[in-house]
């Protein structure tokens, strides 16, 4: 997700698009656990748009 689309949502969006990636994050981590994890790499992309996320939000309140 890039940062341009994300400056587009409004604040509620925003606050959705993060408790999602936020719940993302907790299932790919259980599958890491668990050995399921086919592409641990998704857990790097998803932390990153977390912090995206986290930083426009910052941006729009400030």
């Amino acid at each position: 997700m890039k940062a341009a689309e994300l400056n587009k949502l409004s604040v509620e969006e925003l606050n959705a698009k993060l408790k999602e990636l936020k719940g993302e994050l907790f299932n790919l981590r259980f599958q890491h656990a668990i050995n399921q994890l086919e592409n641990p790499h998704k857990m790097v992309e998803v932390k990153k748009d977390i912090a995206r996320v986290m930083t426009v939000l910052n941006q729009k309140n400030a």
